[in-house]
């Protein structure tokens, strides 16, 4: 679907601070993602651990509001009984998020991104755990792209944003992309692997241009020719387009954990991202 040179495309991915943020974004707008390396300090993503896990430790104990529990796109949700693989809302419980989501580097490359009013959503932050153990409900996500969650609502495009607690790899699992995707216009899900209702006012199908995709957007985990795998250290921050198709790799190790903490902002005329977290 998508050709590049893999060899010299893996390392043009990942930006530091010292990076021109004109090519961070000229890399982002092409591809549809960029890593970003030695943008939080390591104390504030040890802090950022340290206050997510609490609050999952809360949310299983019972001692926090249930609004702060999910068991959204778990394969077993039984499981959410002894384990917690997601906590909503952690901006709340996590004040470290906050501090790492007001860095001024990431502000400044978000706003060029969708402009200088975007607004972070009211879902708010998630923290995921996504060990593959057996306690664990979680093992992996089939191929979608963001705005299929939502795509009636006119807020796109959009950009998510993962702080990654722990580095990926086969073993523990990682993030596959289709570079390039977003620049598709992808059909809408009338068909979907959750089964779920498509919304009234749903457009035919979103993208930056008109261009179609070259083949279907798989219902599931199925290799897609041009796919690429993204692997992330502790402390790296990925950000990808709403439009990007991606999927999350099952891990090959039981005994392994991923944990990120992930959210996302849209083009839609509210508040900065900056504003919108300190309301």
């Amino acid at each position: 679907m998508t050709a590049l040179d893999l060899t010299a495309f893996a390392s043009a991915g990942v930006f530091t601070p010292a990076d021109d943020p004109d090519d961070v974004k000229a890399f982002y707008d092409r591809w549809g993602f960029v890593v970003l390396r030695d943008l939080v300090p390591a104390e504030l993503i040890d802090r950022m651990e340290a206050e997510c896990v609490a609050a999952q430790d809360g949310v299983l104990a019972g001692t926090l509001d249930v609004r702060h529990g999910s068991t959204k796109y778990l394969d077993d949700a039984t499981k959410a009984e002894r384990f917690v693989n997601y906590v909503e809302h952690a901006e709340e419980l996590a004040p470290a998020i906050g501090e790492a989501l007001a860095t001024p580097v990431l502000v400044d490359l978000v706003a060029r991104i969708l402009g200088p009013d975007f607004w972070k959503g009211n879902n708010g932050v998630v923290y995921q755990d996504a060990r593959p153990g057996r306690e664990s409900g979680y093992t992996r996500i089939g191929w979608h792209a963001d705005w299929q969650a939502v795509p009636h609502m006119d807020i796109w495009p959009g950009t998510a944003f993962t702080f990654h607690l722990d580095g990926t790899s086969p073993a523990n699992g990682f993030l596959r992309v289709v570079p390039g995707s977003h620049l598709w216009a992808t059909a809408s899900p009338f068909e979907n692997a959750n089964n779920v209702a498509v919304p009234d006012g749903t457009p035919p199908a979103r993208g930056y241009t008109d261009t179609p995709p070259p083949a279907p957007m798989p219902l599931g985990f199925e290799k897609i020719d041009g796919e690429y795998p993204v692997y992330v250290e502790r402390g790296d921050v990925i950000l990808h387009d709403a439009y990007l198709w991606h999927s999350a790799a099952r891990a090959t190790d039981d005994d392994t954990r991923r944990r990120h903490v992930r959210g996302a902002g849209t083009a839609a005329t509210a508040a900065s991202w900056t504003r919108r977290r300190a309301s």
